[in-house]
């Protein structure tokens, strides 16, 4: 890590620039810089990143061999002292540039071994959770819509050996760039709490242990939270 002021890299992962996913992320960052982080900003839909081959070079390389605009945010990546990840929930998944970003960063987030992955990012290292979810609150989480995203998520970090920062849904969100209020400071508090010894702003962290994750919002039950 760079000495001096945190780096937050914010990846958005949405192809729309106006809608609810980009509001969520744009939020993230203002409040970021506010609270003097050094923010680097990657639309995944403006860089060019070839599909994943399934050649594993990665493992011997520490990096993707196809030389595209993955290598710049590989290295990024791995000098970040925090991770902002923005996607819409399509089909209870990622979109599809997301899941390629996680395949093409494979040889970047671990070391294939004999049984388990070995991590190779630094659990001082945290990411925060950002999804817009069309499918209205509890049915989001219930039928795995936001959850499923989540969850995909998640295993990229989890694997890396990255620590969770929290997360947080936007549900009946139908492309609204209005972000409700309530959701709006859920995220801004991630940068304006005082965060515990494990990195966390008063949340539970995904995998279930310590303490609790940010509520999901939708614009009818902003108040709401989900377990």
């Amino acid at each position: 890590m760079m000495a001096g002021r945190k780096r937050m890299l914010a990846i958005m992962g949405s192809p729309h620039s106006d809608g609810s996913t980009a509001a969520m992320w744009n939020c993230a960052v203002e409040a970021a810089r506010r609270a003097g982080w050094q923010v680097e900003k990657v639309e995944l839909y403006r860089k060019q990143i070839s599909y994943c081959r399934g050649c594993r070079a990665c493992f011997e390389a520490g990096v993707c061999v196809i030389k595209d605009d993955i290598q710049e945010i590989a290295e990024s990546l791995k000098n970040c002292d925090m991770v902002v990840l923005a996607a819409p929930t399509y089909w209870a998944n990622v979109p599809a540039a997301v899941k390629n970003l996680f395949d093409r960063l494979l040889g970047v987030a671990m070391e294939d071994t004999a049984r388990f992955p070995k991590p190779r990012l630094s659990p001082k290292q945290t990411y925060l959770l950002l999804t817009a979810c069309n499918t209205p609150f509890p049915f989001s989480v219930l039928c795995g819509q936001s959850s499923g995203t989540f969850r995909a998520m998640r295993e990229f970090f989890k694997t890396s050996g990255m620590k969770c920062r929290g997360k947080v849904a936007f549900s009946n969100a139908h492309g609204d760039n209005r972000l409700p209020e309530a959701t709006a400071q859920k995220i801004r508090r991630f940068f304006s709490a005082p965060q515990s010894s494990s990195g966390h702003v008063g949340q539970k962290p995904a995998d279930g242990n310590g303490p609790p994750d940010p509520v999901c919002t939708n614009r009818r039950n902003r108040g709401q939270g989900v377990g």
